[in-house]
């Protein structure tokens, strides 16, 4: 029994140092910048007493620089799984208090275990990441298990949801790893990215910036678009994780959670006159958005990012839905480079994990100009386009005023085989605006008109061309629209739409993959 005792008192002493974060120096240091240990946010982040820890005594095998000397329990890194909102997940969390979060080689390979465990079961992935990149002392041997685990993460994308959220400084080869995942959110406190170390980037070297100006939440949320969501806090980036997984289905063979709301088929007359009578004039698609989804409750991806495209999730009906819409209030709704990439991605994710796509349309065209054009807006606009041709998932489409050109095409046209094209009356289907087409089309004509009829001409032949093709119904008469419906029955009409297609299948040609012009 003597015995027993002491392996037990052993066993207490060991998972003590496990569980104490670091050295109590470093662990003072670290609350000091308000942030927490490892454990204190896998606690906030999991439901009471569901956390399971595995390999917790786990220690680095270097015995150069004396580490040998420094051997923690878990080598910087707490990983299990556990419930969240009662649905199973796996996480793991640095700890910034041993070796500053750094990732050494078993730190590496004990969140790729964490995360084939996560592929194994079916379950979602959460990584708490804070830490200064690869361990300098662990050598190539860091490196290598750094690889091992970035081909893990690219094997789970798309099977299970993958989140990050960045909680301190997290740098290099980590960068990239936090970059693989669908959803990256960051505290505006502490969460900072560099793929380069802020060590030996020139302008923070010169002085010219700080490594805020370079790498914080601010500018990964609205320069690089990096992070979806900005936290105040260390719990409100927690809240998000729980908010975004409550539209996500654990893995890519199940169906997104559906959350009943009450509020079936509700008019929505306030839509009727929503859109202004003068064409050009901007109005927030959020005011469209709002009052058709359950709750008026839509979450926002990328808010300052690209702009002029809206993202996110929301319910209709309580089916979760991926939203996809043009922002008229900034540069009148143009698709550009980012407003593209920002909404292929997002569209795949979304196809990714069965989530029907809704999109709300309106759209002159491309963002004219020679950045654009020299930046690769044929390339980045084409991603847009495939991905929607390319989703199987339920796709839903409502025009509310413009739709022209090429922009018309890539918004989820009903030739890249959307499941249902619905427009408002104010709707408007060309080639392109009434008064470009008549510059091109009656040029000679305009031309030829004396300098005080000019203006009279062009009006004349811009109302006529509008009087022509001005409107949804010609487009309808070709079937390239399902209906035109009344705005207030918008929210109705997609109900009945998700749930006839709740059960779609579409069949794809067997193939390693399509070439997505990346």
């Amino acid at each position: 029994m003597e015995r027993n005792n002491e392996a037990l008192e052993d066993l207490d002493l060991i998972r003590s140092i496990s569980h104490s974060g670091g050295h109590p120096h470093d662990v003072d240091r670290l609350r000091k910048t308000g942030r927490l240990t490892a454990r204190e946010r896998i606690k906030k982040l999991l439901d009471p007493d569901s956390f399971v820890e595995f390999e917790a005594f786990i220690t680095h095998r270097n015995s150069d620089f004396n580490l040998h000397l420094h051997q923690h329990p878990g080598d910087g890194v707490v990983a299990g799984h556990g419930t969240l909102d009662g649905r199973p997940v796996h996480c793991f969390a640095q700890d910034f208090g041993v070796f500053g979060g750094s990732m050494g080689e078993m730190h590496a390979a004990k969140i790729t275990r964490t995360i084939e465990m996560a592929e194994r079961s079916r379950t979602p992935i959460i990584g708490i990441w804070d830490g200064g990149g690869q361990r300098a002392h662990d050598g190539v041997t860091s490196l290598a298990a750094t690889g091992v685990l970035m081909d893990y993460l690219v094997q789970c994308s798309g099977k299970i949801p993958i989140f990050s959220l960045i909680l301190g400084p997290v740098v290099g080869a980590s960068a990239l790893c936090a970059g693989i995942s669908d959803f990256t959110i960051m505290s505006s406190q502490h969460g900072q990215l560099f793929l380069s170390s802020p060590l030996v980037t020139p302008e923070i070297v010169s002085g010219e910036q700080n490594s805020k100006d370079v790498g914080d939440a601010q500018v990964h949320s609205s320069r690089s678009g990096i992070a979806c969501l900005v936290a105040d806090d260390e719990d409100d980036a927690i809240e998000m994780v729980s908010e975004l997984i409550g539209f996500l289905p654990d893995h890519c063979l199940a169906d997104p959670p559906f959350a009943y709301s009450g509020d079936e088929r509700k008019l929505v007359p306030e839509l009727n006159d929503l859109i202004p009578d003068n064409p050009n004039k901007p109005y927030d698609m959020r005011k469209v958005i709002t009052p058709i989804v359950d709750d008026e409750y839509f979450v926002e991806l990328f808010e300052q990012y690209a702009e002029n495209i809206l993202i996110g999730f929301a319910r209709i009906g309580g089916f979760p839905v991926g939203i996809i819409a043009n922002q008229p209030k900034v540069l009148a709704g143009c698709l550009d480079i980012d407003a593209s990439v920002k909404a292929a991605r997002f569209i795949r994710t979304c196809d990714a994990f069965n989530i029907p796509l809704v999109t709300f349309e309106d759209v002159p065209g491309f963002l004219p100009g020679v950045v654009q054009e020299w930046g690769g807006i044929i390339r980045h606009g084409a991603k847009l386009l495939y991905a929607y041709a390319e989703a199987t998932v339920p796709k839903l489409t409502i025009v509310t005023r413009k739709a022209y050109g090429g922009a018309y095409l890539a918004m989820s046209c009903k030739h890249l085989r959307s499941d249902l094209n619905i427009a408002w009356p104010t709707a408007e289907l060309a080639v392109m605006g009434a008064e470009g087409a008549v510059n091109i089309i009656h040029r000679r004509e305009i031309g030829a008109a004396s300098e005080e009829d000019k203006e009279a001409v062009r009006s004349e032949l811009v109302e006529r061309y509008k009087q022509k093709f001005g409107d949804p119904y010609v487009a309808a008469k070709n079937g390239w629209l399902d209906d035109v419906i009344e705005p207030e029955i918008t929210r109705k009409r997609l109900i009945d739409s998700l749930e006839l297609l709740s059960s779609k299948q579409e069949w794809s040609p067997s193939k390693k993959h399509g070439n997505i012009p990346l």
